[in-house]
């Protein structure tokens, strides 16, 4: 199996042990696994390109939508290599920060029944009800910090940006930051305030870099805002293209029930799976909500 990871970062002042960390993770948990290793750092020139091992590469990148257009650019840095990969990990230098027990069921025995089939693997995150973005519902998502998908599916995407401009959204204004006809629910607008600046979106789970929002933190408000949003349309993107969308805690479960060799089958809803983890499963309510 060959895996090339795409890590977006800025810079090495936050999460500084990331990369040893990736580096670890692989070497535990991927042994026999093919890897290279694409560094993508948006604090460096675009130019920037060093290589300090075999398969092992830092380039730099435009800043301009954080780990998406970091992504982009590691593509564009492979070209046709792209395709000479089993799968693609795109993560991200903070893929630690949250709750991250779902990492540890990571390896190619996970991935090994996905192996050629459209599919993507992370920790799949959702709202405890549905929101709606430029009139497409959403209620759940992987977490872009750390995803396995074909490059097929990647080919298929074009770019990882989904909210390119994203002036129709903000206002201006930090009391009411989105505009009045911005193209996202109420309800949408309340999580993402929530979640940034405030107690998290009622399931338990904080942020690990809140903040107040005023006129000196509005402009990193919009850009994390618009962070979340381009997490949320990779996923429905990815959805609309065929693609489907595995947790990777409902993956090993089911992996470990399975019989030797034995095909792993339709991949479930995204309720099924967080609802049947073997560990911090969602509650089993979730199956009845309508949406």
């Amino acid at each position: 199996m060959r895996i090339v990871s795409l890590l977006a970062r800025h810079g090495t002042a936050t999460y500084a042990n990331a990369t040893a960390d990736m580096d670890n993770l692989f070497r535990r948990q991927f042994p026999d696994v093919v890897r290279d290793f694409v560094i993508i750092d948006n604090a460096l020139p675009e130019h920037h390109l060093k290589i300090s091992a075999p398969g092992r590469t830092l380039i730099g990148a435009p800043n301009t939508h954080w780990e998406f257009s970091a992504w982009d650019r590691g593509i564009s840095h492979l070209g046709e290599r792209l395709d000479d990969y089993d799968f693609v990990h795109l993560a991200t230098s903070a893929f630690r920060a949250l709750p991250a027990r779902y990492l540890d069921r990571f390896g190619a025995d996970l991935l090994a029944p996905l192996r050629g089939r459209g599919a993507a693997v992370g920790h799949i995150d959702y709202f405890n009800e549905p929101v709606t973005l430029r009139g497409r519902s959403l209620r759940s998502w992987l977490r872009s910090s750390f995803i396995m998908l074909p490059p097929a599916e990647l080919r298929l995407l074009g770019s990882l940006v989904g909210i390119g401009d994203s002036r129709a959204f903000f206002s201006g204004d930090p009391t009411r930051p989105f505009r009045s006809d911005a193209p996202l629910s109420p309800s949408y607008q309340d999580y993402i305030i929530q979640w940034l600046t405030g107690p998290g979106t009622g399931q338990g789970v904080e942020w690990h870099s809140r903040f107040d929002l005023s006129e000196g933190s509005l402009a990193l408000f919009q850009a994390k805002a618009s962070a979340i949003l381009n997490e949320q349309m990779l996923s429905s993107r990815l959805r609309a293209q065929g693609c489907a969308l595995v947790d990777a805690t409902w993956l090993a479960a089911r992996c470990a029930s399975l019989a030797r060799g034995a095909p792993l089958g339709p991949v479930p809803g995204w309720r099924w799976q967080v609802t049947h983890r073997d560990v911090d499963a969602a509650p089993r309510g979730l199956l009845q909500v309508g949406h």
